[in-house]
């Protein structure tokens, strides 16, 4: 078995760029940084873990390639493996910044998988996110805005890659 696998769904090549960056800050094979719009969700259990990486759109949703992985994702039995979010959005979008992070973990919170690497979302002004429960100062994962803010964004993968280096 694998140790890492990163799985992303990206329309505008935003968050494919974001993915591959992060395989690089972890020493993830190329061939192990996978397109959910081309992959089977089974390919998930090659991995220990899980790096899942979505933009959102419209009113918080996912982007549309993760809908039928995520899917089989939930389907699946994920005891024992990890999982780690990040997201891509644009903090204008004040009432659904990232919220796509939100629902990957809302959706696969019951597989039996850990969750691990919240990230702070300091830098950001938004007023909800799904992404970030309640008042906490910390997503369930790493958001970043490369529309607004990308000035912040190879900081913020360097202290997350290295939280996730860490926790796996």
């Amino acid at each position: 078995m694998k140790t890492t696998g990163i799985f992303y769904g990206s329309a505008t090549g935003t968050t494919e760029k974001i993915a591959r960056r992060i395989g690089e800050l972890l020493g993830v094979s190329r061939e192990d940084i996978l397109n959910v719009a081309s992959t089977a969700p089974s390919k998930a259990g090659d991995y220990q873990l899980l790096i899942l990486g979505t933009s959102t759109w419209g009113n918080g949703n996912l982007e549309d390639d993760w809908y039928d992985f995520l899917a089989g994702l939930e389907a699946m039995d994920l005891r024992g493996k990890k999982i780690a979010i990040f997201g891509c959005g644009d903090e204008t979008m004040r009432d659904s910044f990232c919220s796509g992070v939100g629902e990957l973990y809302d959706r696969l919170v019951n597989t039996g998988a850990e969750f691990i690497a919240p990230y702070d979302t300091i830098g950001y002004t938004f007023d909800h996110s799904a992404a970030k429960p309640g008042d906490s100062l910390e997503a369930y994962g790493l958001l970043l805005d490369e529309v607004n803010h990308p000035e912040l964004t190879e900081t913020r993968l360097r202290g997350w890659t290295d939280l996730v280096s860490r926790q796996s």
